[in-house]
């Protein structure tokens, strides 16, 4: 439904309006309303003025007055102009009503609709009912007063409208536009920064050599105290010559040399962890050992698989339940599992993971003894 206004006027209160403008009775709806016409049908006037016979709504911003008679008339009363309402109970031929208290008036305002009232209260008389469920929401909506956090929703014409819809989706694409550059930027700045930590990594790698170099040749002052702190700063940088296909080319050649540095890296490791390892701890220290030079699993795989061709001291293993470890060519399985059988003696029975416990082993390889 939609209400009709006529001519621009204001009361002598400056607080009715009387306007010409094309306003759907949901123009509050954005906010949330509360229609009075469709659930009572509530009949009501102004005292004193022509204005009866009426539907009156309320809204979360305003009180709107509709004449049954002529749709043209509609009236419209801010509820920020309010400053408190209070009922008056309805009597022997008397209905009840609603006194709404009003704001003063505006300066430089012109006269509206009543131009004799000097009241600052307009009246509503409620003829059918339903006065009191009225009260109650006006007097809650007084209360919130959501008028002054919610704007009302603008009526602009369509072909506005459809401007406003072509800018913000233009909008739209120039912030999306902006956030690719700003990720193209980034993306840039990060490889710049690691295009600079490689360089510094390679830095690092020649001034280790050097120094490494040093302490095999005893050059210079080094002491033999400086010589053991400073090997042990490089075994835990893990700084090393890594094998590379770049430095050792391709196929054979390059897993051959893999798995010569793979041996000597890892010979003393292993001794102190028992003689054998799971390729994922193989895997794990390795890499760290390499650095930036990353080796992929099945590189490492192919190097591990020649270190017995090699008559390297250590070799690949492959257990039945396929887990697959390095260990010592010295490195025994009936020793380990004369003491297996030893521990289980002294204790009884032994979980896999009481057994890792006391060989020092992972529970993996607690398991396939």
């Amino acid at each position: 439904m939609f209400f009709i206004f006529t001519e621009a006027i204001e009361s002598e209160q400056n607080l009715i309006v009387l306007t010409t403008r094309n306003v759907k009775e949901n123009s509050d709806t954005a906010i949330q309303q509360i229609n009075f016409v469709n659930s009572f049908q509530n009949t009501c006037f102004f005292f004193q003025t022509p204005f009866d016979n009426g539907s009156l709504l309320l809204t979360s911003h305003r009180l709107i007055w509709k004449d049954a008679k002529d749709q043209t008339c509609v009236l419209s009363l801010p509820l920020s102009l309010i400053v408190f309402v209070e009922e008056q109970a309805g009597g022997f031929s008397k209905s009840p009503k609603i006194l709404a208290h009003l704001s003063a008036p505006m300066p430089g305002k012109q006269p509206g609709p009543a131009t004799t009232s000097r009241n600052h209260y307009i009246r509503f008389s409620f003829t059918q009912g339903g006065m009191t469920e009225f009260y109650r929401c006006l007097a809650d909506e007084l209360a919130h007063r959501r008028w002054e956090h919610i704007p009302l929703t603008s009526h602009q014409p369509a072909s506005q409208k459809r401007h406003v819809r072509a800018a913000g989706i233009v909008g739209i694409e120039r912030n999306i536009q902006q956030k690719h550059k700003e990720t193209d930027q980034n993306i840039s700045v990060a490889f710049e920064d690691l295009n600079k930590l490689i360089a510094k990594a390679k830095d690092m790698v020649t001034l280790a050599k050097g120094i490494s170099s040093k302490i095999k040749e005893k050059q210079g002052d080094i002491t033999e105290d400086e010589t053991i702190r400073l090997q042990s700063y490089l075994l835990s940088l893990g700084v090393d010559d890594p094998v590379t296909r770049e430095t050792h080319g391709s196929g054979q050649s390059y897993y051959r040399e893999l798995a010569k540095q793979i041996g000597s890296m890892l010979e003393q490791p292993l001794r102190e962890s028992g003689g054998i390892m799971t390729l994922t701890d193989v895997y794990c220290r390795v890499n760290r050992a390499r650095g930036m030079e990353l080796l992929s699993p099945e590189d490492l795989i192919s190097a591990c698989k020649l270190l017995e061709v090699l008559k390297l001291p250590v070799r690949l293993k492959s257990f039945d339940s396929g887990v697959q470890v390095l260990q010592l060519q010295s490195h025994s399985e009936e020793e380990s599992i004369e003491k297996t059988a030893k521990l289980v003696e002294e204790n009884g029975s032994l979980t896999a993971e009481e057994l890792s416990t006391m060989a020092g082993l992972s529970v993996i390889l607690a398991k396939e003894r």
